[in-house]
């Protein structure tokens, strides 16, 4: 039996606001780079979490490499950043990687 596997939207300027600030259910944006070894470590694990929280919680991420108009109306300063979003607004940043528990304590923190 196979589980069917939620997907990591990636984000552009042109659905930045349907995908995230329209979203009815919670948001985290990875802001990354294709060079970035911290961003690279973390992506089994952001997929990973998309998986677990189908539903629940939406998982996208943002080369900001490649939308830098996004990112800079973000203010990514560092790498990898995680935007936690709720109701459209932005209720938590962490800068620099998570674990699993992380994460976790993060969505406890923001999402409930």
């Amino acid at each position: 039996m196979f589980a069917l596997l939620a997907t990591v939207l990636m984000i552009t300027a042109d659905n930045y606001k349907t995908e995230v600030l329209d979203s009815k259910i919670p948001v985290v944006l990875d802001a990354y780079t294709d060079w970035c070894h911290y961003c690279k470590g973390v992506a089994p694990l952001f997929a990973e979490l998309s998986n677990e929280q189908a539903g629940k919680i939406k998982f996208v991420k943002l080369n900001i490499e490649k939308v830098p108009s996004v990112a800079e109306e973000l203010d990514i300063q560092a790498l990898p950043t995680f935007l936690f979003y709720k109701n459209s607004q932005i209720v938590g940043r962490q800068a620099g990687s998570l674990d699993k528990k992380g994460f976790q304590e993060k969505f406890t923190t923001y999402f409930k």
